[in-house]
């Protein structure tokens, strides 16, 4: 795994405008003053607006993150090579040893992996194994032979493979073999001509000749006449016979079914009671493609590292990704009231009374000294135009316009002609499903023990704001549900006319919403002229009225 760790800058649940720009361009300022990796995410669908300003500045829409609890990823996985299901078990255990493995991985050329092999494997298969037809059964390659008897193939072809017959030592004297050397054994005998004669004669598929004896020109011509492969080992009989077996393939005796393996993406939290159920030490670790990867063992749970997240535009844990809560927080960027998030140890947290997230970010770009790229710029001025509602909203304070203004001379727009296009190309919700426009900007909020959410859908026509409330009337009641909150909201926001509809669902929401705002409410929501900003206007409001409830 890569040794250096990414810090992830992710906005809310929800995303908007400036909780996408902001990401971006923090990511990046980020990037720019500690030359480390900075890599902006997104929690949520990217709505229609934000598509069209990352489009038209040319920035690639940053990855979903839905999660940021501990991943396998997370892990320092030990790249333990994979091998070939066809080297010996004298060879595995070699490689086992040198690198101090207790599992060995077996991988197919395609890289997917096709088995496990253990120390306890090939324990058994020496102290357990009395077949003496077990290297045919095995199919065992000749070339494994040599390799595991440290010899030379006088004659053969080393890539073919033992098919049949038993494997014995030529102890007695020639006319006694005759009687248990059969057609296909393998022979391991000395340097006597007789005994090298008589295997060869009676069909043995193969003689080994030990102690790195010379063999004859005559009994090799006889062997090429014969079909009988030739190898010469250094080792005496005894060695011979005890290594031979250690030269069937780990395929014969490795572990192939019902294998226990995990992704890099898998979370933690879902991997330890598998691996407390089973009686493995390690286990296979699976790349994004189903590759192998490498192996992990119990202990290497101990060593994980929490994922390092930076907040943006929100503090809330209930506007959060999810497993924020497991995650290594280190930064806070947001305009918003402080909610309840905690944290382990101390945090950079900037908070300011603005309009706006990407004002802030501005303004971080102009105390590093680090000049803003056109593109940059253009993110972070389209940020500002759509919180501020082009300078409508009671948030929008001269620092955002003064940012605003001068990120759109670097972006080189002009401001009233581009807000129209960003908010035309927002507002386009006709061919949108009620659940898809419902999400668009949507937070939750805890005052108390009452929950509630807010949700809001801005537009330049009146028209289109009365088809969405007709879409989204209905909606409301299965949402509320779902979230099981006790009143939910909707602003349905007049950019032109600097007013919002706020649909209402829920008991008591009707009621909170006219004590809220001091006014006669209908069956399904409640005219606000002048009110634009959930922040500032609507927030605050519903909390005091809470607040004076208890």
């Amino acid at each position: 795994m890569a040794s250096e760790r990414v810090v992830n800058v992710i906005g809310h649940i929800n995303p908007d405008t400036d909780s996408i720009c902001s990401a971006i361009a923090y990511a990046r300022l980020k990037r720019q003053i500690t030359g480390k990796s900075y890599v902006a995410k997104r929690a949520g669908q990217i709505n229609s607006e934000t598509g069209f300003v990352l489009k038209r500045f040319g920035v690639a829409a940053p990855d979903y993150m839905g999660d940021v609890r501990t991943q396998v990823m997370d892990i320092d996985v030990e790249r333990v090579s994979g091998v070939d299901e066809d080297i010996s078990m004298k060879r595995a255990w070699e490689i086992m040893k040198t690198d101090a493995l207790q599992t060995l991985p077996i991988v197919h050329e395609n890289k997917k992996l096709s088995g496990l092999i253990t120390i306890e494997d090939i324990a058994k298969s020496y102290m357990d194994v009395y077949d003496s037809r077990i290297i045919a059964t095995a199919h065992t390659p000749f070339r494994n032979i040599i390799e595991t008897l440290e010899g030379e193939m006088v004659h053969g072809e080393p890539d073919e493979h033992v098919e049949t017959g038993k494997c014995l030592i030529a102890a007695a004297n020639p006319d006694l073999m005759e009687s248990y050397i059969e057609k296909g054994d393998i022979v391991i005998l000395g340097n006597r001509y007789e005994s090298q004669l008589c295997a060869i004669e009676m069909d043995a598929q193969c003689i080994i000749v030990c102690d790195g004896s010379t063999v004859s020109y005559t009994i090799t011509k006889l062997a090429e006449n014969k079909g009988c492969f030739i190898i010469k080992t250094p080792y005496d009989t005894f060695t011979a016979s005890r290594l031979i077996n250690q030269s069937i393939p780990i395929r014969f005796f490795m572990k192939r079914e019902n294998l226990v393996s995990f992704s890099l993406g898998e979370y933690l939290d879902d991997i330890k009671d598998i691996m407390a159920k089973k009686r493995y030490r390690d286990f296979p670790i699976l790349d994004w493609n189903g590759n192998y990867f490498g192996m992990i063992s119990r202990r290497s749970l101990l060593g994980a590292r929490k994922k390092r997240i930076i907040l943006v535009d929100h503090n809330e844990p209930s506007q959060s990704v999810d497993g924020i809560e497991e995650a290594e927080l280190l930064e806070v960027i947001d305009h918003h009231r402080i909610g309840s998030i905690e944290t382990i140890g101390p945090v950079f947290f900037r908070n300011q009374p603005l309009g706006c997230t990407a004002t802030i970010v501005y303004q971080m770009y102009n105390e590093a000294g680090v000049e803003v790229p056109k593109d940059i710029a253009g993110l972070l001025c389209s940020a500002i135009l759509s919180d501020t509602l082009i300078y409508r909203s009671p948030t929008c304070t001269e620092t955002d316009r003064r940012a605003a203004e001068e990120l759109a001379a670097l972006a080189g727009i002009n401001v009233e002609e581009y807000a129209s296009e960003m908010f035309a190309a927002g507002s386009n919700l006709a061919s949108k499903s009620p659940e898809e426009i419902f999400y668009q900007d949507f937070k939750k909020f805890v005052a108390g023990e009452t929950n509630f959410a807010v949700g809001q859908i801005t537009s330049m026509t009146s028209g289109e704001l009365k088809a969405i409330k007709a879409k989204l009337v209905p909606y409301m009641k299965k949402a509320i549900l779902d979230h099981e909150i006790s009143m939910l909201y909707f602003m349905l926001t007049d950019i032109m006319q600097a007013s919002t509809e706020l649909l209402y669902s829920g008991s008591g929401a009707k009621e909170l919403a006219e004590e809220a705002f001091h006014k006669e409410g209908g069956e399904e929501s409640i005219i606000l002229n002048g009110v634009v900003s959930r922040k500032k206007q609507i927030i605050p409001a519903m909390m005091i009225a809470l607040q004076e409830e208890l």
